[in-house]
């Protein structure tokens, strides 16, 4: 619920809108003169938008065509990546509180280096095509370390924006990070098209190879800009500056002010953890048998695959039964961040459908032919609106926020049940954003801010677990729902789009209808951290 002012003061719905972009100025002013090391964060963060984004708009193409899977198949591929990158930010995002940021994301960016290359390489050697070719196993290496240096990239990029903001700019420095990705993912859909129209006869079938070539190349450069950027010197004058800014914040709040000495650390009580690994490995185990499955019998989802998954998620329950003040032992908190898996599929089809969408129910069109572009538009609007949304909301109740944000997101996913249609879908991604730019970020502040000190990259792993989830299941069923609704137009099947964006808005609906039933509950033992 938004506060109210000094005194209840009765304000016109002119002079509230006023006060809204004058705060948002304010604000904007004060975050452009943030620390040098800010940007040292926010830099690189466009250009692994562009680079993870691209990979995502194209991966599907480049498995079904190149390495010549089933679209099934390649669901079960994005499943694995993206599924993946939140686990493991779930088990790594405590790593940069205990090395540092500028360590955590250099190690980052070298392991992004060595993945996307050998995934550039697997397109280039003459390895084979299927799954179980060398050409397979090559870009799921590749695809693997990608998946782990994430785990240390995006809790650290985090964790860095609470470091070099103060609680005045920390609402628009989430903001903008958030909206910095999005931006270069928007990039993304000229520079591939441009890459991969060039080099078609250079890389056959489809140029895309060379497209995973630019973006090994632009991690160099995204690494470049963090050392000289985001360097020791740098860092320390941010911390110093912002601790004698909240110094002076506090004398001037409070003259009397005393600073308190800092806590002694607590020794941390001694876990066994090998149960933990034990079940790792066997989940590791199982799901390279079940690729060993899909490399022999083709078809059917193997069981190993399932058995792997439950394994990987036993050793979530365990790594958290021995941690008593995990977060997850809040009802509230647990609920909050789970229920909001339906709406964040929204999020998955993104890559998981749309771009398939648009290549084949628009073929033969400029859609079709440019769809990493059109599959790229949502995060151009968010670039836009994050900020801006953010600083008309910066009092707004989070609650409210969850609840209206994932309504008017979920909603306009009911246009394209009608069919392919140019203007129903533009309309889709603007309304569609709109709703993501009202909560998304919010919420990724409020579980930084509730994150207790030193603790931010923990945090911020634990909160992506639903979305490691979301992915996850995502990823098994959207393979199938393509195959089905979104036949490839050569095997001249029909099409049945619409019925399947019908399901899939249903599916998101969930999370509003949820929180607003469950809104009692909820606002009677939220936590204060997340009132604003």
């Amino acid at each position: 619920m938004s506060q109210l002012p000094a005194g209840n003061e009765k304000k016109t719905a002119g002079e509230v809108v006023r006060d809204s972009f004058k705060e948002l100025g304010e604000t904007l002013v004060a975050f452009v003169k943030a620390p040098k090391a800010l940007w040292g964060i926010n830099i690189p963060y466009v250009l692994e938008g562009l680079i993870y984004f691209g990979i995502l708009t194209i991966l599907g193409k480049f498995c079904s065509e190149n390495i010549q899977m089933t679209d099934q198949q390649a669901g079960w591929v994005y499943s694995g990546v993206t599924s993946g990158i939140t686990l493991s930010m779930l088990f790594l995002g405590g790593v940069s509180d205990k090395i540092g940021v500028r360590k955590a994301l250099v190690m980052a960016f070298l392991m992004f280096a060595v993945g996307r290359v050998l995934i550039a390489l697997a397109g280039t050697l003459p390895l084979g095509h299927g799954v179980g070719s060398p050409m397979f196993f090559l870009t799921c290496i590749g695809l693997l370390i990608m998946v782990v240096a994430y785990g240390l990239y995006q809790p650290a990029a985090y964790a860095g924006v609470k470091r070099y903001t103060t609680p005045q700019t920390a609402a628009m420095g989430y903001a903008v990070i958030y909206g910095l990705m999005n931006l270069g993912a928007f990039f993304s859909g000229f520079i591939s098209p441009l890459v991969r129209h060039n080099f078609t006869e250079m890389l056959p079938p489809n140029g895309l190879t060379a497209v995973f070539w630019a973006y090994a190349a632009l991690v160099g450069v995204a690494l470049l800009v963090t050392v000289v950027i985001l360097n020791p010197k740098t860092d320390a004058e941010a911390v110093a500056r912002l601790a004698a800014e909240a110094k002076a914040a506090r004398i001037a709040a409070d003259p009397n002010s005393v600073e308190k000495a800092p806590a002694a650390p607590v020794a941390e009580a001694s876990i066994n953890n090998w149960p933990f690994i034990g079940l790792v490995v066997l989940a590791v185990a199982g799901i390279a048998f079940a690729l060993q499955q899909l490399a022999t019998k083709g078809g059917a989802f193997p069981i190993a695959a399932i058995v792997g998954g439950a394994l990987a998620i036993g050793s979530v329950v365990e790594f958290m039964r021995h941690r008593p003040d995990h977060p997850f032992r809040d009802a509230r908190f647990t609920f909050f961040i789970f229920i909001l898996i339906p709406v964040q599929t929204l999020f998955a089809h993104n890559w998981l459908t749309l771009p398939y969408y648009l290549d084949r129910a628009f073929r033969g069109g400029v859609v079709s032919e440019y769809f990493e572009f059109f599959s790229n538009l949502n995060p151009i609007i968010i670039f836009v609106l994050a900020p801006i949304v953010a600083g008309l909301t910066a009092r707004a109740n989070i609650y409210r926020m969850m609840i209206i944000g994932t309504l008017v997101m979920a909603l306009p996913t009911f246009l394209l049940a009608v069919g392919p249609s140019v203007p129903l879908f533009l309309t889709y991604v603007l309304l569609m954003s709109v709703g993501e730019a009202m909560w998304q970020p919010r919420f990724l502040q409020w579980i930084a801010e509730i994150a207790p000190e030193g603790k931010t990259g923990m945090y911020m792993g634990i909160g992506q677990f639903p979305w490691f989830l979301t992915k996850f299941v995502t990823g098994l069923y959207s393979g199938y729902f393509v195959a089905n609704y979104l036949p490839d137009p050569n095997l001249g099947l029909p099409m049945q789009s619409g019925q399947m964006w019908l399901i899939y808005g249903f599916i998101a609906l969930v999370s509003p209808v949820a929180l607003i039933l469950a809104a009692k509950w909820m606002t009677a033992g939220m936590r204060k951290a997340v009132e604003r």
